[in-house]
């Protein structure tokens, strides 16, 4: 159920913020668009939501708060506002960050940055704090999933599960030089992995198992911002496919019985260009509860947070 206009007659959406997408306006634009939301995450603490997003506005990591899902804050604090030694001085771009509450009660961050080690590339690193709002603080001085031969890695998401918990991440092999394509060579692997960590959220342990992969051109060759929640006994992989920039840019699901492996991809897309006037929308963040979604979307030549309450049935979702 979107958030709509005040118009009950206008079956359009309403954004709740607008901004733009990976890069910047010009100093005289941002009294149009004070603040732009962009790949945002969800989690609920204490009947507050949190929607962490994409660096904007001085901010490393920006922080929107709501007590009903529907009328939103944008907090004028900085959840991550020192960088470790590992990420590149300019630009940062610390994007696509994701949260989580750990066992003994600290929050876990995972974000993507900049690389200083090779530029062209990102990788993913984790922040902790003892409060939801931060100051969120690196873990290590190092990244924590960052394999250049494969592109480097991006929009990480934790998941849990009767005790154990994982990270999702997408190998960023559209950074890969050597082909070509709307957001980079579409003839490169972009597979969304799982893989299990120690309760401390950044150990990683055992191996990591593939859920889906992009296929190909008509991806745009790439499938990137994986989030996961469990319904019954369906596992939901809500993911993204398609270039950013592009009305081919989408929200699709997966679903399997299995948490490793096995995803059969949803014959239609979530949400694409043209689903209620939507445009380019992508970077879906479900909640724990397996309800509450929120996702971006192009508005008014920016970008919006925007906000879902879906419905899971087995192997099928709706919004």
């Amino acid at each position: 159920m979107f958030r709509r206009t005040d118009d009950e007659d206008d079956d359009t959406f309403d954004p709740i913020f607008s901004g733009q997408e990976r890069g910047f306006w010009a100093q005289d634009e941002w009294d149009e668009f004070p603040c732009r939301i962009i790949d945002p995450s969800i989690i609920n603490v204490n009947d507050t939501w949190y929607s962490f997003s994409t660096n904007s506005g001085g901010r490393n990591i920006q922080i929107a708060t709501s007590d009903d899902f529907d009328t939103w804050t944008l907090l004028q604090t900085d959840a991550l506002p020192d960088l470790p030694a590992w990420i590149s001085d300019q630009p940062t771009d610390v994007w696509a960050p994701d949260v989580s509450l750990l066992d003994n009660g600290y929050f876990i961050m995972y974000y993507t940055a900049r690389t200083d080690e090779d530029s062209r590339y990102h990788c993913v690193g984790a922040a902790t704090s003892q409060s939801i709002e931060g100051p969120f603080e690196p873990c290590s001085d190092d990244p924590l999933i960052c394999d250049l031969s494969v592109g480097g890695a991006i929009d990480p998401a934790g998941y849990e599960e009767d005790g154990q918990r994982y990270i999702l991440w997408k190998v960023d092999g559209n950074a890969l030089p050597y082909g070509s394509g709307p957001c980079g060579p579409t003839n490169h692997t972009t597979p969304l992995y799982i893989q299990p960590v120690a309760a401390d959220g950044v150990t990683l342990q055992g191996s990591k198992s593939q859920l889906v992969d992009n296929q190909g051109s008509s991806d745009d060759g790439i499938v990137e911002a994986p989030s996961l929640t469990k319904c019954g006994s369906t596992y939901v992989l809500f993911f993204s496919s398609g270039c950013f920039t592009t009305t081919n840019y989408k929200v699709n699901y997966a679903t399997s019985t299995s948490l490793t492996g096995g995803f059969q991809r949803a014959q239609n897309a979530l949400f694409q260009t043209g689903t209620q006037n939507l445009t380019a929308p992508g970077g879906a963040s479900i909640d724990r509860d397996a309800k509450h979604l929120v996702f971006h979307a192009n508005y008014n030549g920016g970008r919006a947070l925007w906000t879902d309450i879906v419905t899971i049935d087995g192997d099928q979702v709706s919004a």
